[in-house]
C-alpha cells in the first residue's frame, strides 16, 4: 500500500484489506540497519538523524511451494465464515462470494426451497457458514426476523433445513475512533463490526460525504447493540447512538421509534436527519466532473455544458437511489447509455446514466425507496470510463445539487416529544462520556 502523509483538506477513502488465496507464498525480506523494535507502526516514521540515502535495502523474493501434505491436511480442516449482507443479494451470490462448491450449492438450494428466511435477507446482517477449504459447505447459520435461527446443516452428505424461536440476549457497547487513514481502518482499529461502520455511513448520508468531507482527525463516538445466543454472538444491533466530528462540526444522530411505529435518527433537539435527497447516490467514490456551464468533451473534442456530476468508481459499484420515487424511465437513451430517470414528490427527478446494467426487476412505473439499488456503474453511452452521471432536474432543467437547498423530514412530532428526550438522555449521556474520555486521553 502506498502512503502519503495527510494535509488537513486531503480526502479519505474507505479501504478493506484483501485475501491471499494463492497457494504460493511470496516473502519480502528487507534488511536495513534500522532497529525493528523502532517501528511502532504500520507506516513507521523514521529519526530524522537518519539519512535514508545510507540505508542499505535489499530486496529478496523467493517462491515458497507449500507441501502436497500441508495441502492435504488444510484440505480437511474446517472453518467459520461470516458474510455480510449486501443491498440486491440473493444466497446464490452469497454461497459464491462463501466459495461453496457448485454440488454444495446445487443441495442447499433444494433443501431451502421454501424457506422463510432466505426471502429475509436483510442488509447488513451477517450470514455465518462453516466449510472445508475444498468448498465443502457443512452448515450455514443465519438469524433473522424476531429472534428466528435459520441452520442448514450437512448430514451423510445430505442438507437438512431447520427454522425456529430462539431467546437473544442483547448488549450495548460503546467504541471510540479516530481517523488516520480511513473510515474503515478507524472502526476495524476500534473493533466496530462493518455493520456498524455501514450503518454510520447510512445516518449522515445526507450530511456528510463520506469520500469527499473526511479529514484525518475527524472521531467518531459509537453506541449500539449486538445479540448472542448462549453466550455466543449471534448477530450485530442497530446503532442507538453517535457522535461524528468532521472537520471540528459534531453531528449527533439519536434512534427513536415513534408513537405511530415510525423510527429514525434524530438529533438531540428532535431534528430529523433524513433528508429527501442523499448527498451522493455512490456510498464510496470520486467525483471526476462537477457541474459546470463550460466542460471540454472528452469524446467530442468541444467545450460545453456539463449539467450534472460525474462520480468515478468501477464497473459494477451499485447506484443507490438518491430519493424514493417512481421509476420514469429505464433503458437506452444516447449519450446518456443505460439511463434510469426517477419522478419524486413534486418537481424533482433524478437522473443515473452510463449505467452497466439495472437492478433485477426494474421497470417503469415501480416505486424505488431512498437507498434502493437501481443498477450499477459503467461506461455505456459517450463515456471514456467507468463512471455515473448523476443530474438532479428540478421542473424539467438540471441543476447544481450541491447548491440546491432541498427538503426535510418533518422532526418529532408534540406528541412524542416527551417521551423521545426521556429515552434519548441516557444515550445522550453515554456520547458525552466518552467524548470526556477521549479529550482526557489525550492530554
Amino acid at each position: 500500500m502506498l502512503y502519503t502523509p495527510f494535509s488537513s483538506k486531503q480526502r479519505i477513502l474507505a479501504q478493506k484489506s484483501s485475501k491471499i488465496t494463492k497457494k504460493t507464498i511470496r516473502w519480502l525480506v528487507v534488511v536495513s540497519s534500522i532497529p525493528l523494535f523502532g517501528i511502532v507502526t504500520a507506516f513507521g516514521i523514521a529519526p530524522n538523524s537518519i539519512s535514508f540515502e545510507e540505508v542499505q535495502v535489499e530486496e529478496v523474493v523467493q517462491d515458497l511451494s507449500i507441501p502436497e501434505v500441508l495441502t492435504e491436511s488444510q484440505s480437511n480442516q474446517t472453518f467459520w465464515h461470516q458474510e455480510n449482507i449486501r443491498r440486491g443479494d440473493t444466497i446464490t451470490t452469497i454461497l459464491n462470494r462463501l466459495d461453496i462448491s457448485n454440488q454444495d450449492s446445487v443441495g442447499f438450494l433444494q433443501a431451502a426451497r421454501g424457506s422463510r428466511a432466505m426471502r429475509q435477507l436483510k442488509p447488513g446482517e451477517t450470514i455465518h457458514a462453516q466449510k472445508t477449504a475444498d468448498g465443502e459447505l457443512l452448515m450455514l447459520r443465519y438469524f433473522f426476523g424476531n429472534e428466528e435461527l435459520f441452520l442448514m446443516e450437512k448430514t451423510d452428505d445430505e442438507f437438512k433445513m431447520t427454522e425456529q424461536s430462539i431467546e437473544l440476549d442483547s448488549q450495548i457497547h460503546m467504541k471510540s475512533g479516530v481517523i488516520n487513514s480511513s473510515l474503515f481502518a478507524a472502526t476495524d482499529n476500534a473493533g466496530i463490526p462493518n455493520n456498524i461502520a455501514m450503518q454510520l455511513t447510512d445516518i449522515f448520508a445526507s450530511e456528510i460525504d463520506f469520500y469527499r468531507d473526511l479529514r484525518q482527525g475527524d472521531r467518531f463516538t459509537v453506541v449500539y447493540e449486538t445479540f448472542s445466543n448462549n453466550g455466543k454472538r449471534a448477530k450485530t444491533g442497530r446503532v442507538l447512538a453517535v457522535e461524528f466530528v468532521n472537520k471540528g462540526k459534531s453531528h449527533q444522530a439519536i434512534y427513536f421509534k415513534a408513537s405511530n411505529g415510525a423510527d429514525g435518527y434524530y438529533t438531540p433537539a428532535g431534528e430529523s436527519l433524513k433528508k429527501a435527497f442523499l448527498l451522493s447516490p455512490l456510498t464510496f467514490s470520486r467525483v471526476s466532473s462537477g457541474f459546470t456551464n463550460a466542460r471540454y468533451h472528452p469524446i467530442l473534442k468541444e467545450w460545453r455544458a456539463h449539467r450534472g456530476i460525474d462520480y468515478a468508481a468501477p464497473t459494477g459499484t451499485p447506484v443507490k437511489a438518491t430519493a424514493s420515487g417512481i421509476v420514469q424511465f429505464s433503458g437506452s437513451q444516447r449519450g446518456y447509455g443505460n439511463l434510469v430517470v426517477l419522478k419524486h414528490n413534486g418537481k424533482f427527478e433524478t437522473a443515473y446514466g452510463h449505467l452497466s446494467r439495472f437492478s433485477s426487476g426494474l421497470s417503469k412505473g415501480k416505486r424505488v425507496n431512498q437507498g434502493d439499488v437501481i443498477g450499477y456503474v459503467g461506461s455505456t453511452g459517450m463515456a471514456t470510463g467507468p463512471h455515473l452521471h448523476y443530474e438532479l432536474r428540478i421542473d424539467g432543467l438540471q441543476r447544481d445539487p450541491t447548491k440546491v437547498a432541498l427538503p426535510t423530514a418533518p422532526p418529532i412530532a408534540k406528541r412524542d416529544l416527551n417521551t423521545f428526550q426521556k429515552e434519548t438522555q441516557s444515550l445522550v449521556a453515554r456520547l458525552n462520556i466518552m467524548r470526556n474520555l477521549h479529550y482526557a486521553s489525550l492530554e
